[in-house]
């Protein structure tokens, strides 16, 4: 399998960014479905529901109709976080990366390429309300295509980020993601990142439980993982 090379973003990279950002959480929307389907409140619409259609019109066609049409809309439910998600990002920092990453000291933007295809892309941008005495780094967009998984980029890109952070002077990089993300998540465990808290977006996040969990990786630290 060919190699791969870090570099910084450059415009004509643009459309190939967005695609790889997007796939790599629209992706995501069977295995948040799966989840939903599995949550106790679910199970019991799912069952009750039908129970009560018959209970109330004495007909299991009109019951298993319903259930079809609850099915098709828990579907949609599960696909609205990521879907919103994606489209909030693409009308903000990714309308222009260039200006949202490029434009100030202290950030940054880089791509995983592998011989003319962008394969996995990554960003950092300074913390704005940081906590007294601490100057923060917030890691941003983190993705690989799914074909070139497996590969080490995603660390590759992490490592990119945290050895930027160093040389800028920053105390600590932070970050959050979904906790269904499970590859992410490992991969900040594995790399040394503590988790500081989970929380939700809106509700419609809470309503499907995808809880996002809140990291941060102490560059100060003596206990800081070698690169």
């Amino acid at each position: 399998m060919a190699s791969f090379h870090i570099r910084q973003f450059q415009e004509r990279d643009h459309e190939q960014v967005v695609d790889v950002f997007s796939r790599g959480l629209e992706e995501h929307i069977p295995n948040a479905f799966r989840h939903l389907l599995m949550l106790p409140r679910t199970l019991l619409l799912l069952v009750g529901g039908p129970l009560a259609i018959v209970l109330v019109s004495g007909s299991w066609l009109l019951a298993v109709v319903c259930n079809f049409f609850l099915l098709a809309f828990l579907r949609f439910l599960a696909s609205c976080p990521w879907k919103n998600y994606v489209s909030k990002c693409l009308h903000t920092d990714m309308a222009d990366i260039t200006k949202s990453y490029l434009s100030a000291r202290g950030s940054g933007f880089w791509v995983a390429e592998s011989g003319d295809q962008v394969v996995g892309i990554v960003g950092g941008l300074p913390v704005k309300d940081a906590p007294p005495g601490r100057k923060q780094l917030q890691l941003f967009r983190l993705s690989v295509s799914s074909q070139h998984r497996g590969r080490g980029i995603a660390k590759a890109l992490v490592r990119t980020v945290l050895q930027f952070a160093r040389d800028q002077g920053y105390s600590d990089v932070i970050l959050e993601t979904g906790f269904l993300q499970r590859g992410a998540v490992n991969l900040y465990y594995s790399m040394g990142f503590q988790k500081t808290g989970e929380s939700f977006m809106d509700t419609i996040t809470w309503l499907v439980d995808l809880s996002i969990i809140h990291f941060i990786y102490p560059l100060t630290s003596a206990q800081e993982h070698e690169l």
